[in-house]
């Protein structure tokens, strides 16, 4: 019985007809625009389609490094990414599907003073805006990973490395699939192949798409393309 639940011939998303009006029209069915539409659909907006010139999680969705972190350097992006972050970590519960998201941490390695200098920097931003970071030395990062060569005695040795524990990687195609899944069942439309040519608009404000099939009219048009 597990095993015919693998090849199971349920789809993960509805195939509908294309209508010629929507309340909102995302352009890019990778996880941004999967991800906008399932929260817009959380919060209550009406008829949602997602357009796709190619099949959904095809464009920079599948090209991603598929690191999750919030260790960045900028207050802009620092409380944005943590949110991100601590988001990531119920995502599979709430979507209801494993997204193999393995938080093993992550090392920054610095070679150079100059290296270690914006390390400490970042840390020092990280730990302000609340973000588990810290600065650590070669004893501790060879204890965290034995293989690493440290180039002791070598041109360039790491001597400190930034360390992020709360950081990880996570299965890219699945959070796609999660993010569908999620908001076909919300009510959500989904339109894989269907090329936006171009964006109608009149008197200033945008109308709708114009698609490879026809023209859709809708209140809010969204670009999530790459």
């Amino acid at each position: 019985k597990n095993l015919l639940q693998i090849f199971r011939k349920s789809r993960m998303w509805r195939k509908l007809p294309l209508k010629d009006c929507y309340d909102v029209v995302i352009v890019g069915g990778g996880v941004h625009g999967l991800s906008t539409a399932y929260y817009l659909s959380n919060m209550g907006v009406g008829s949602i389609a997602v357009l796709d010139k190619s099949y959904i999680g095809g464009g920079a969705s599948a090209r991603s490094t598929a690191i999750i972190r919030a260790n960045y350097i900028t207050a802009e992006a620092i409380p944005f990414f943590r949110e991100s972050l601590r988001m990531y970590e119920g995502l599979a519960q709430e979507l209801d599907y494993n997204l193999l998201f393995n938080q093993m941490g992550r090392l920054d390695l610095g070679h150079t003073e100059a290296s270690v200098f914006s390390l400490r920097q970042r840390v020092e931003y990280n730990q302000l805006l609340g973000v588990d970071s810290r600065l650590i030395g070669p004893q501790e990062i060879k204890d965290l990973v034995p293989i690493l060569d440290l180039r002791e005695h070598k041109t360039l040795p790491v001597m400190a490395a930034l360390y992020h524990p709360p950081s990880g990687v996570v299965r890219h195609d699945a959070v796609v699939w999660g993010f569908a899944r999620g908001a076909d069942r919300q009510g959500v439309e989904i339109h894989p192949f269907t090329e936006v040519t171009g964006i109608k608009a009149e008197k200033g404000k945008v109308t709708g798409v114009e698609t490879t099939s026809g023209p859709i009219s809708a209140d809010t048009v969204i670009s999530a393309t790459a």
